[in-house]
């Protein structure tokens, strides 16, 4: 039958010849029941490729090319002013990122190698794909803690956590995930950031002490300093405490600034850049400084007097792929397996949360260095998300560590006036010169040195600062703060950061269970009182049983009318309309007037679905005049 035959008119149709045919001996109800018939093949092919060009159209689409490869946007920009800015901050953070590397990797407990390894590869390919030009790839003292706690020293391990967790970045980007990282709140990521900060300080006591220790967690680490602290190494104390006191110093002199702020001579000005430049190198400055001791200490015959970091591979990492297996471990002499050998699924196991943990504290770094010197501009968390995640895939194939933002490192670059991503591109060339040319060189380096160069810069991660500010503000937000603290310092950290967006959650839920719920007796102009109850948001499954007990009580109590403003109310589910029609039934029983006033159309719809008999209002003078009628004269 066509559109004609029926008399319905349908505009939409302009004529066309459109076929409509509906089931006989069936009751019609809705277009739904009628079937469109055309031709299935031009349906479909018209389907798929209008699907295709679509898709195509808006993958190369020159917007979302320059929001994916952000050079598009910022390299036909490009002046040559920039280049010195990008050259200097490039060289800034590349001084200071390859005494840092060592010092990382020692934390992973891997050999030094494997930091530098992770600092040039992604430095590239940032280049190309990262949104920022303050963020600077390479490895960080949190997620070199998390290496250790989660791969146990093994390259192998650390190696797969790195491509695993760069493949979980590259999802989370794709599925725009991103939003993640909001559950992480900002008490519990201080309270993690600062158990992470007295965790590495603990683990660093070894190297500054001289002495042995073992565990993963604070407590496990401070007990085995307790019992070995009698074979501690003087030399290296003293040459760990020098360093810190002279690391400190030069911290504080890259912020002395001689003369006034305008209007400096040339002079001052010379010497307020030789401060900063002093102080922004400090950490290679110190490194040479101690290499240059071990060094005249062994030609002297006394290399045993402090302990050196030892031998370090020179050249570039063999490129191939990350180990998806390991082979069992066997002692050379007894012929004992040391280690058992471990499929891709044994590995996946053991790395476990952490393959999880891993991106979410990863993003919060990173966004940390974005979103401090964005100077107002928007971010994007997807894009950062594809960006680290590309370039830990990419640092797995050379056994690098995990990378991403250092807040510190992206100081350097902001103060050294970078302009755009190329400056990743110098840091990325010096730090291959130094595994081509310089590793000979870390040999000499002290152990105390490099535990130094920790130590001082964790020290300032400790953030007590938010305590004051937050007693002031809201104290309940010191609970979730303290437990993720604390749970971080006795357990694992990836579980540790679990326990505190846990009790994040917790809170979160208990408030949208125990919605606030305003009481008020107010009057009709003709002196007609009635009971007013006002919920403060949305009536989900969670807070309904709580909402029908304090309403319930009240008209009780009362007697009166009891109207319901719904104003706040903008969601509902089917617990609420089970729970709301249950309620207006004990309403109907005690012959109580129930009114709910302003409720939303979306809402009402999902209430009148169980229970046809509620009243809804829209304005204040029909709800007076239905509190006239159902009141009894």
């Amino acid at each position: 039958m066509s559109a004609k035959d029926t008399g319905h008119v349908n505009g939409a149709f302009n004529g066309t010849e459109v076929s409509l045919d509906i089931p006989t001996n069936t009751l019609y109800h809705t277009s739904r029941d009628c079937i469109v018939q055309q031709e299935e093949e031009l349906v479909k092919s018209n389907s798929w490729s209008d699907s295709c060009r679509r898709t195509c159209a808006n993958i190369f689409r020159m917007k979302t090319l320059q929001k994916r490869f952000p050079i598009f946007v910022w390299l036909p920009q490009y002046k040559k002013d920039y280049i010195i800015g990008d050259l200097v901050a490039g060289i800034s953070v590349a001084l200071t990122v390859i005494p840092q590397a060592l010092a990382y990797a020692g934390i992973a407990g891997l050999d030094l190698q494997y930091g530098l390894y992770a600092c040039f590869l992604g430095c590239f390919i940032y280049i190309f794909i990262g949104s920022s030009k303050d963020v600077p790839i390479g490895p960080t003292a949190i997620s070199a803690l998390l290496s250790f706690q989660i791969a146990g020293g093994s390259w192998q391990m650390a190696t797969l956590l790195t491509f695993l967790t760069g493949l979980i970045e590259i999802l989370m980007g794709i599925f725009r995930l991103g939003f993640l990282i909001d559950f992480v709140s900002g008490p519990v990521g201080a309270g993690f950031t600062s158990a992470v900060s007295l965790i590495i300080f603990s683990s660093q006591m070894k190297d500054l002490l001289g002495i042995h220790t073992s565990g993963n967690t604070f407590l496990q680490v401070w007990i085995s300093i307790i019992n070995d602290i009698h074979n501690i190494s003087w030399p290296d104390f003293v040459l760990g405490l020098i360093c810190i006191v002279l690391l400190l110093s030069l911290r504080a002199l890259a912020s002395c600034s001689l003369g006034p702020k305008q209007g400096k001579s040339t002079c001052q000005t010379l010497l307020t850049g030789i401060f900063w430049t002093v102080g922004t190198a400090r950490n290679a400055l110190l490194v040479c400084g101690a290499a240059g001791l071990g060094y005249w200490l062994s030609i002297s015959g006394n290399e045993e007097l402090v302990r050196t970091v030892g031998f370090v591979p020179k050249g570039l990492p063999e490129f191939r792929p990350p180990p998806f297996h390991m082979d069992a471990v066997y002692n050379e002499t007894s012929g004992e397996i040391v280690m058992e050998a471990q499929s891709f699924w044994d590995m996946v196991s053991t790395l476990g949360s952490g393959l999880i943990v891993v991106p979410l504290i990863a993003l919060l770094e990173t966004m940390a260095v974005v979103q401090a010197f964005a100077d107002g501009k928007p971010t994007d968390a997807t894009q950062e998300l594809i960006a680290s995640g590309i370039c830990n895939v990419a640092n797995s194939f050379v056994q690098g560590l995990r990378s991403n933002g250092g807040v510190a490192r992206g100081a350097i670059l902001n103060a050294s006036g970078v302009r755009t991503q190329l400056s990743n591109l110098y840091t990325g060339v010096i730090v291959i010169i130094a595994l081509l040319y310089l590793t000979p060189c870390f040999y000499y380096i002290p152990k105390a040195a490099l535990a130094a160069i920790i130590i001082a810069a964790v020290v300032f991660m400790v953030q007590y600062r938010v305590i004051k500010p937050m007693w002031h503000s809201k104290k309940t937000d010191l609970i979730p703060g303290l437990g993720a603290f604390f749970a971080c310092l006795v357990l694992p950290l990836q579980l540790g950061i679990l326990v505190g967006i846990g009790i994040n959650v917790v809170f979160i839920l208990y408030q949208a269970a125990r919605p606030k719920l305003r009481i008020e007796t107010l009057s009709t102009p003709e002196g007609q009182r009635y009971l007013m109850l006002t919920p403060d948001r949305c009536l989900i499954f969670p807070s309904m049983e709580f909402v029908r007990k304090v309403i319930n009580k009240q008209g009780v109590k009362s007697t009166l009318p009891v109207v319901i403003d719904c104003s706040h109310i903008y969601g509902a589910d089917f617990t609420a309309a089970k729970v709301i029609s249950m309620m207006v039934m004990d309403f109907a029983q005690r012959q109580q007037p129930l009114f709910f006033y302003n409720l939303q159309s979306r809402v009402a719809q999902v209430f009148e679905g169980l229970n046809k008999d509620l009243v809804a209002i829209y304005d204040i003078s029909t709800l007076h005049a239905k509190l006239a009628e159902k009141t009894p004269t």
